[in-house]
């Protein structure tokens, strides 16, 4: 019977470990970082690869375990998040503050031997992310303005990492990013948006679930789409994308688009889930494309 009992709280304390990190989010925010080491690097280094993707986890896991450890009340008035860790009661305050400590340091060291501008912009990314987004999501919905920063910095952090300078390149890669999370996080703010309104979240920029709101969805989907097939115009120096792989990432955008066009036609939360969905397949693919397009032109 203990035994038993053990194997159930071993479980439970992975579980809560994975959902105060949000392992799912940060393998998502790693396979971006990789992905732009992977174009960045001239050789291609394990060791720096290893030491990214850990070093990509810890600092994402840290903003989140400080994003619900600050919202902890307020996560507790909504479905989506109530039973997270701390409201739910399964971990203390303090065991979330050492996790999140403890992933900013071994975060930073990781991200510093592979360079010291690495670990810079990881440590923006955190401070961002927990000193200004968080507190922001209950005043404004400028919030997933400032968000995007944070958000956009682990396409362009690998990049950095392979070659220890910021330049066009990465430049380029943050644009992307950046203008993409608006589309992606305004459709989670439609379909979410009575469950943030009990948390006092208002997260889309005409402040409600309308036209407004669509047609914004619209131009920033539009801009995604244009800064992600700039590198074919040859001008973004040693990032370049073929002909081939320019047509393929349009073809991805279009697909987002009518998702977008959808949405501002239907106005339904059904809608903005798939366009939510679109948006993850857009941004995963891109990043898959570009890949495969400089180790196969």
């Amino acid at each position: 019977m203990s035994s038993t009992k053990s194997s159930v709280s071993t479980a439970s304390v992975i579980t809560d470990f994975k959902e105060i990190t949000k392992m799912g989010l940060s393998l998502s925010v790693v396979f971006s970082s990789i992905a732009g080491y992977l174009l960045g690097a001239e050789v291609i280094s394990f060791t720096t690869l290893i030491l990214l993707a850990f070093g990509g986890y810890f600092m994402v896991g840290a903003s989140n375990a400080y994003n619900q450890i600050i919202e902890r009340d307020l996560d507790a008035l909504m479905d989506r998040t109530k039973n997270r860790p701390i409201p739910a009661g399964r971990m203390t305050v303090n065991t979330a503050f050492t996790i999140a400590t403890s992933f900013t340091v071994l975060g930073l060291i990781t991200l510093y031997i592979i360079n010291p501008k690495t670990a810079m912009w990881g440590a923006v990314s955190i401070f961002l992310y927990t000193c200004v987004y968080t507190p922001l999501k209950t005043k404004t919905s400028l919030s997933v303005f400032v968000g995007a920063l944070p958000g956009a910095i682990p396409f362009m952090l690998g990049w950095v990492a392979a070659r220890n300078e910021f330049g066009i390149e990465p430049g380029t890669l943050f644009a992307i990013q950046f203008f993409w999370q608006f589309p992606h996080f305004w459709a989670i703010g439609w379909f979410l948006f009575e469950d943030y309104k009990k948390g006092g979240f208002f997260m889309l920029p005409t402040g409600k679930p309308d036209k407004g709101t669509a047609v914004q969805i619209i131009m920033y989907s539009v801009w995604t789409v244009l800064a992600s097939i700039i590198p074919v115009l040859g001008f973004t120096g040693d990032l370049k994308l073929s002909i081939v792989g320019a047509v393929l990432v349009f073809i991805l955008g279009m697909i987002m688009l009518v998702y977008a066009f959808k949405l501002f036609k239907d106005r339904t939360a059904k809608t903005a889930k798939q366009l939510m969905l679109s948006s993850v397949f857009y941004i995963t693919m891109l990043q898959i494309i570009y890949v495969a397009d400089k180790f196969l032109r």
